[in-house]
């Protein structure tokens, strides 16, 4: 049954689809979206300049589907730019988007579609699970944050949604989206954190349910940003969207939401930095990246906000911050071959114990 049978004006929801060389997964990401039953979708393809026949698909499917259309960037421009110019392709009251190598389940969006009528919420955020060939589960923090339901919810409410910075398990109304000037900023590899700080910030109220809306897929190819933390330009952009993400908060929440990014939010992926910083022979080592880290640490965690022995982040990683505070970089190495089983115990490398 469809979401409501009663002919429309106009699409009710409005999808963007940014593409760039993605020519193996984009038929099943744009069958999956093309089978939801929701009637009136606008569904916009931005290509940036794709050269793998993406660009060939991405005609097919708007040749062939009139709720398809094609919009075409000259020159490779990155994926905020092609998220950026299909949202002001977009005519619809309501608008979501989908990364082209990720798929949908069966019945994504019309409870979504729903409770924001009902509810009358700036958006809502359902649940993504992770998927490859072999793989299909839900990341803890995402669990833990979809546990149970929550309606007309706020950012004081439910801190912890701070660290759901992920665009496409989501539908926002349009007017808001207008309305709080959201765009992706442009030339990083992640462009989501912030764009999504300002959507809970400037949100009066949001909805989190929990079902499964969205598959996000694991690729081996070493091609996503998440995937490349090893080279410097990746640490560089984390860092300035981090530092984007905590001036934000400082400037539009209160000190409690603060303490929360500090303490649980903004450390959560910075154990894989550390690895990445000491990932190889010594002589390997890149300074450059091993100072970035220690000033980006310096910056976050400091006496001023929360010290990095203060989060909640489990004892290890607090150890492995602690030592980079410290300049102990082969003690970090040492630490992490004891992590993984392969040395013995390092000593004195963990912080203090808390209070």
């Amino acid at each position: 049954m469809c979401l409501d049978l009663r002919r429309r004006t106009g699409p009710v929801l409005s999808v963007v689809v940014p593409i760039h060389d993605v020519a193996p997964w984009l038929p099943a990401c744009l069958d999956s979206i093309l089978r939801q039953p929701v009637p009136d979708l606008e569904v916009v393809l931005v290509d940036d300049a794709s050269t793998d026949g993406s660009t060939a698909i991405a005609e097919a499917y708007a040749a062939a589907h009139d709720r398809v259309r094609l919009v075409r960037l000259a020159e490779r421009s990155g994926v905020s730019i092609a998220r950026n110019v299909g949202v002001a392709h977009c005519t619809a009251a309501y608008l979501t988007f989908v990364d082209s190598d990720d798929e949908l389940p069966a019945d994504a969006w019309r409870r979504m579609l729903r409770t924001l009528r009902r509810t009358g919420s700036d958006f809502v955020v359902g649940k993504a699970a992770r998927v490859s060939d072999t793989e299909w589960f839900v990341p803890p923090l995402m669990q833990r944050n979809h546990e149970v339901e929550r309606l007309r919810s706020t950012i004081a409410e439910s801190p912890l949604m701070l660290a759901d910075v992920f665009v496409w398990n989501k539908i926002f109304r349009r007017d808001f989206w207008d309305r709080a000037a959201i765009t992706f900023p442009e030339r990083t590899r992640y462009q989501d954190q912030p764009a999504l700080t300002r959507a809970f910030l400037a949100a009066e109220r949001f909805d989190v349910l929990t079902d499964v809306v969205y598959e996000w897929r694991i690729r081996h190819d070493q091609t996503s940003a998440t995937q490349r933390r090893a080279e410097l330009s990746n640490l560089e952009e984390r860092r300035r969207t981090k530092l984007m993400t905590l001036d934000l908060v400082r400037e539009h929440a209160s000190p409690q939401v603060l303490d929360v990014v500090l303490r649980e939010i903004l450390p959560i992926d910075m154990w894989e930095h550390y690895r990445a910083a000491v990932a190889g022979p010594a002589h390997s080592w890149d300074d450059a990246y091993w100072e970035t880290l220690r000033t980006l640490q310096r910056e976050l965690w400091n006496d001023a906000t929360v010290p990095f022995a203060a989060t909640t982040v489990v004892e290890r990683q607090r150890a492995m911050g602690a030592l980079v505070e410290a300049d102990r970089r082969s003690d970090l190495r040492a630490l992490i071959d004891e992590v993984d089983g392969r040395a013995a115990p390092v000593r004195d490398a963990a912080p203090a114990t808390q209070t």
